[in-house]
């Protein structure tokens, strides 16, 4: 049993990540950061809109069996 994490550069900022790529935001085949995230999701809150939905494992390893 292994564990599977892309890396890859955030659509937004360009840090380098890495991320499950079952669950990562992503739009377009750019994942996005947490960091651009959470800065995203509170100008949303700011302007009234709900928040993206980031799941609780987005930037955890993917167990194997699960891809």
């Amino acid at each position: 049993m292994g564990h599977v994490f892309c890396t890859s550069s955030c659509g937004t900022c360009g840090k380098l990540f890495t991320y499950n790529p079952k669950w990562v935001p992503s739009l377009n085949d750019s994942a996005f950061c947490l960091d651009c995230m959470t800065v995203a999701n509170t100008k949303r809150e700011k302007m009234g809109l709900k928040p993206h939905p980031i799941h609780p494992q987005a930037y955890e390893a993917l167990e194997e069996e699960e891809l």
